[in-house]
């Protein structure tokens, strides 16, 4: 007989799942015990408030996926030898990082609902918590990336690597749809890694595209 998962392993599956379907405002906590089949008091035991709750589904991928990617970036920078690498291998490296952790937990595309979550939905102690646990891995890429490209301004390395993140988030997030159509509409069947190696040259491209035009001056209405 399979065992069952205990009560804390169960309120993270189930809520994590809930949150990437409905998110973080739209899910109770009474939701989450009901599908589960845990009560409130064991909730509150074992996390003390929704806010520790989505910390602690955020952490269950973060937390693995912030050692990897360190280790990751630590190999990278042996093998250029203290020189600039390249942007291309930059974005090899995290897509690996990516594709390695869901595989611990649920699925790719919960993960990144979930990280798209955290940015057009994460209230101040979510974006505090993050900052805090997980930023020296984001800022440590963030700064190689800056390395990788001198020629852009800080403002639009910043706007690119969202636009990136956002692209990533869309595509990963959406997957079982676009497989789906790509099957239907053009006889194709693709897996997540078959996708990753046709989206890194489009980040690469849209990373290193030639400057927007300045904005024309606007007249002055007298």
């Amino acid at each position: 007989m399979a065992q069952q998962p205990d009560t804390v392993t169960r309120i993270l599956d189930t809520a994590e799942v809930l949150f990437a379907e409905r998110g973080f405002a739209e899910t109770s906590l009474r939701h989450i015990t009901s599908k589960a089949k845990v009560n409130l008091a064991a909730v509150n035991y074992h996390f003390g408030s929704k806010k520790a709750l989505i910390q602690a589904v955020f952490a269950r991928y973060l937390d693995p996926f912030t050692v990897r990617f360190h280790a990751a970036l630590d190999e990278l920078e042996a093998r250029h030898a203290g020189g600039v690498i390249p942007l291309e291998a930059l974005l090899e490296t995290m897509a690996r990082s990516v594709l390695e952790v869901p595989a611990e937990r649920h699925s790719l595309k919960v993960f990144m609902r979930l990280l798209g979550l955290a940015y057009s939905q994460a209230q101040g102690h979510l974006r505090r918590y993050i900052q805090e646990e997980y930023g020296s891995v984001f800022t440590r890429f963030t700064e190689l990336v800056r390395l990788a490209t001198p020629d852009l301004p800080d403002a639009e390395r910043f706007w690119r690597l969202h636009f990136m993140l956002g692209t990533v988030i869309f595509t990963l997030s959406g997957l079982d749809a676009l497989r789906d159509i790509a099957e239907k509409d053009y006889g194709e069947r693709v897996n997540v890694r078959d996708l990753v190696r046709r989206l890194r040259p489009v980040v690469v491209a849209a990373m290193n595209a030639p400057l927007p035009e300045p904005a024309p001056a606007q007249r002055e209405v007298g």
